[in-house]
């Protein structure tokens, strides 16, 4: 019988994946859990890869990145259409890197299809040209969202039947793959290849917080977003006149902060609306953790660290 001493070790996990509601304390534990291990922290946030809200999105500090290697923060400007196809390209090329050097990726965020696509792969669907994204933008722009859905269900029940009525952005993708491609985007879902993280190769934590307290903390939040500059990266934003359609422009805040700057409402309103956007937002992100990703463990923010690191050993 083998002493204890004389057992293999126990493959390390190639990779550490932190999920949570947005203030829920994630991004202080990845860092955290970076400078313990000499990893480096990698964005799997929607909104965080944006470059013109480093404050209404809770970027990391220069401090934080000053502290430990932070990968895929702001690297896309405000007028893109990015997409969770373009950010698994942009993960895939970073694993690469820090797999090279030896480095332990510490993927965290609070966009759920980021995390899934990560580990379950993503469909293979072929760039979509400007030309057929522009000609699908200007043929529907005085159409309404409902009248689009419905013409999306003629041609791709499946799609629509998944999509919110009012989801304008995911409609108007289907309709750009089905004039691109000739095949309904249910189609081109259903041939998803492998992902880039096994999950059984990682190890994975969703950041369970106590509804009470997350409230407080994305207010609390919110007003020192705004004590810090949050409302000169809006007007910033604001002068650059982007296209509505573009997500940055959906930024929990960035409307009712518009609003405010077009003379509609006053600041206070405006906060008060921003800090009940994005707590509806944490809700729904909540249900997507519940029911996408079931099998992940859970743990409290105080007490995550501990766990990533003993399951690390």
């Amino acid at each position: 019988m083998q002493a204890p001493a004389d057992r293999p070790r126990r493959a390390q996990p190639d990779a550490v994946l932190i999920a949570g509601p947005t203030a829920s304390g994630k991004s202080a534990l990845a860092l955290a859990c970076a400078k313990a291990t000499g990893g480096v922290v990698v964005n799997a946030d929607s909104m965080q890869v944006y470059r013109d809200l480093q404050i209404l999105t809770a970027r990391p500090s220069a401090r934080d990145e000053a502290e430990a290697g932070h990968w895929l923060y702001g690297h896309v400007d405000g007028d893109a259409d990015y997409s969770v196809g373009r950010w698994l390209d942009d993960a895939a090329a970073a694993l690469a890197a820090l797999r090279e050097a030896g480095r332990l990726p510490i993927l965290v965020g609070g966009t759920g299809l980021y995390f899934k696509a990560l580990t379950q792969g993503l469909a293979p669907v072929p760039p979509i040209p400007d030309a057929v994204r522009l000609k699908i933008r200007m043929d529907t722009i005085e159409d309404k969202t409902p009248v689009l859905h419905s013409r999306l269900a003629t041609r791709d029940p499946e799609t629509a039947f998944r999509l919110k009525p009012n989801d304008r952005q995911r409609i108007l993708r289907a309709l750009e793959v089905l004039e691109a491609t000739g095949r309904p985007l249910s189609a081109w879902q259903k041939a998803t290849g492998p992902g880039l993280i096994a999950e059984d190769r990682a190890v994975r934590v969703v950041i369970d917080t106590d509804r009470d307290s997350l409230k407080a903390r994305i207010d609390t939040r919110f007003d020192a977003m705004i004590e810090t500059g949050a409302l000169r990266e809006v007007v910033d934003l604001m002068r650059r006149g982007l296209p509505a359609g573009r997500p940055i422009l959906k930024a929990h805040g960035v409307p009712a902060l518009f609003r405010h700057l077009m003379g509609e409402i006053s600041l206070s309103e405006a906060i008060e609306i921003g800090k009940a956007d994005t707590r509806r937002y944490a809700k729904r992100q909540e249900t997507w953790f519940r029911h996408q990703m079931a099998d992940w463990p859970r743990a409290p923010p105080e007490a995550a660290l501990q766990t990533i690191l003993r399951v690390l050993g």
